[in-house]
């Protein structure tokens, strides 16, 4: 699958590119790679062509072409455009392309693309990752030495004249595209989709932060491996592809726009829609990425699309759930959390002076919730009542400790928003009590107390509070409402838990009831029958 990839460049020493294309460079820091003796190290193979240069170096020829049209003077001018054409792997042993037919396949885009422009062609047998994939590498002066036609990816005239700049626009790439993919089919080479975009979107930049990345744990794990000390195979992940598996994630179950923004906010990231378009934040971030950054597999449209699909799987699954006949007891058991309720003791209540159409609700009441309390004794696991009696005792006992935490917890936030409080006055006071020394005479400050007596009081009072705390420096604003934050949603967690171990102690409770009425009316039945009979 061919790729084609462009990058512009303001380096004023054309030379580089050429000692790029033809030495070894370290693939992470972009730099020559030298021999023990200081010398650059010359790539084994390599194929290269200069093009409109008259018979002279690339690097000269560009700089004349440059001094005569009186261009790339500045340093903010881009000074050259590289575009690189990257065969597929299996293009060599399976279709048989070479180094030398990418190299004529590299001179014939340059020439037909690229006309009036001096270049140069390089072909290399092998990419950075070692794969086998040829690729061709197109560097052209962006300055126009000829005149040209018109081409198709030109907007307009001054694009054709001689002295002009090469302009590399969205329109310009998509035509490039199209004529690579032109040029594979026509050649019988592997070809995918460039104008459409991609599903998982990696930039250059992100494709070396991964690369560096991988070397760094590979090179920690070879240090660990060498002490002898265990290792495991670890993958490196950028933080946008972190952030790709979370949103995959979050739209796997989520069946709608809200529910797929509610599950990525559990995980710290924000969804945004602006203009059709969506953007992700993330906590460790303060400026958004965009979607079409991580592909066109996250963007709106697909996104909705997928939200669509889960939620017509949903409503499908559930409408042929809705089919299936269902027992009383299977609905009972499938049931969240049943409503369990303490059995009513129907003759106390008769006795009270309730009537007949009380004991006929009583009596299905009863059997409901001992059938309820019978499934939930079931799903528990319980095999004895010493064991349900272990279970309460358990419950009892985290459900104290969870108490205990919780006043522990708003005792101490009780305290902290106190703290905020005598730091709030004492802060706002303080330009009050500093202006008293700009007085100049004891009536002038005598008087000054008395009109701002009250801030004299405020400020007093504060400043007692923290010296009977023993605290001599003054907490930070900003430290103490962090603090005041966390500790609230510390609470805020710890009274959830509160109050699901205090509804289990007491399901347990009914449970353990229930279970006990049902047996003691079943044997006083029974002993009612023994006696009548």
């Amino acid at each position: 699958m061919a790729t084609f990839k462009h990058i512009s460049s303001k380096n004023a020493d054309y030379g580089d590119a050429e000692k790029y294309l033809t030495f070894e460079h370290d693939e992470f820091t972009m730099k020559p790679t030298l021999d023990p003796n200081g010398r650059l190290i010359p790539r084994e193979d390599y194929r290269i062509t200069s093009l409109n240069c008259g018979g002279e170096d690339f690097a000269i020829a560009c700089m004349r072409a440059n001094l005569r049209y009186r261009k790339n003077q500045k340093r903010d001018d881009v000074k050259s455009h590289h575009y690189i054409i990257s065969f597929d792997p299996r293009d060599g042993p399976e279709n048989g392309l070479t180094v030398d037919r990418a190299q004529e396949l590299g001179e014939r885009f340059c020439r037909e693309h690229f006309p009036g422009h001096q270049a140069l062609v390089c072909t290399h047998p092998d990419g950075h990752n070692h794969s086998g994939n040829i690729h061709v590498h197109i560097v052209i002066n962006s300055l126009r030495i000829e005149e040209v036609p018109l081409l198709p990816y030109m907007d307009r005239p001054a694009d054709t004249k001689a002295g002009m700049k090469h302009r590399c626009t969205d329109a310009a790439m998509n035509y490039f595209r199209a004529e690579v993919m032109e040029m594979c089919h026509r050649e019988g080479l592997y070809q995918i989709d460039l104008l459409h975009g991609s599903r998982n979107r990696v930039s250059e930049r992100e494709y070396w932060a991964q690369k560096k990345g991988q070397a760094a744990l590979d090179k920690q794990a070879a240090a660990l491996a060498a002490e002898g000390k265990p290792t495991s195979p670890t993958k490196f992940e950028t933080d946008k592809e972190k952030l790709r598996q979370t949103i995959r994630s979050a739209l796997s179950s989520a069946t709608s726009f809200e529910d797929f923004a509610g599950k990525l906010l559990q995980q710290g990231v924000t969804v945004k829609e602006s203009r059709g378009r969506l953007s992700y934040l993330t906590p460790d971030r303060t400026k958004p990425i965009t979607a079409r950054r991580l592909g066109d597999a996250f963007d709106r449209a697909a996104v909705l699309s997928t939200l669509e699909q889960n939620a017509a799987r949903a409503a499908a699954q559930s409408a042929t759930k809705s089919k299936q006949p269902v027992s009383i007891m299977s609905r009972l058991k499938e049931a969240k959390t049943p409503n369990v309720e303490r059995v009513i003791d129907i003759e106390a209540k008769r006795a009270e002076g309730k009537g007949v159409g009380y004991k006929h609700w009583a009596s299905i009441h009863n059997l409901k919730n001992e059938a309820r309390a019978l499934v939930l004794y079931e799903q528990y696991g319980f095999k004895s009542r010493d064991e349900l009696d272990a279970a309460i005792t358990a419950a009892r006992s985290e459900l104290s400790d969870t108490r205990a935490g919780l006043k522990k917890t708003e005792s101490l936030l009780k305290e902290k928003k106190e703290d905020q409080r005598n730091l709030l006055n004492f802060i706002k006071t303080k330009p009050v009590i500093d202006n008293l020394k700009a007085q100049k005479s004891e009536k002038a400050r005598r008087a000054y107390r008395e009109q701002y007596e009250s801030d004299f009081i405020i400020h007093e009072s504060a400043k007692n509070y923290f010296k009977r705390k023993g605290i001599t420096k003054l907490p930070g604003r900003k430290a103490l409402w962090d603090e005041i934050e966390q500790l609230t949603v510390r609470q805020n967690e710890e009274y959830n838990a509160y109050r699901e171990q205090k509804a289990r102690v007491r399901e347990l409770e009914t449970i353990r009831d229930n279970i006990e009425q049902t047996l003691h009316g079943t044997q006083s039945r029974q002993k009612k029958y023994e006696q009548e009979h």
